[in-house]
């Protein structure tokens, strides 16, 4: 019975894993000074990630956030994990609020990482 449960529960994951995407906007906590000691290793980390494949695009923010970075389909605990390494959190120098979306609509160029759930 523990094994269904696991198998249906790994089934679930999987599908969950390929149509979940966050928007993940980092908000400075610190004095732009100390913020901008901080950016080459935050580069640096960035550039990590969309080595991996986990981050689709990041830029500057406007209005709510300093920095807007959209991933890939991630389950929720791994992008925790990731952003929480980032060095502007580990200095606590910003905060991550992370928003969750099912992709529904997908342009053409994005197929290939997320495919359409309804049309």
């Amino acid at each position: 019975m523990f094994r269904a449960t696991r198998q249906v529960d790994a089934r679930w994951a999987e599908e969950f894993y390929h149509w979940v995407m966050y928007i993940a906007l980092l908000t400075y906590t610190a004095p732009q000074t100390e913020v901008d000691y901080a950016l080459p290793d935050h580069c640096d980390w960035l550039r990590k990630q969309f080595t991996r494949g986990l981050f689709l695009v990041s830029g500057k923010g406007a209005d709510r956030a300093d920095h807007v970075i959209l991933t890939r389909p991630v389950l929720r605990g791994k992008l925790d994990a990731v952003l929480a390494t980032d060095p502007f959190v580990v200095q606590r120098l910003a905060r991550y609020e992370v928003i969750e979306f099912t992709a529904t609509r997908t342009a053409q160029e994005l197929l290939t990482i997320n495919e359409a759930l309804a049309s």
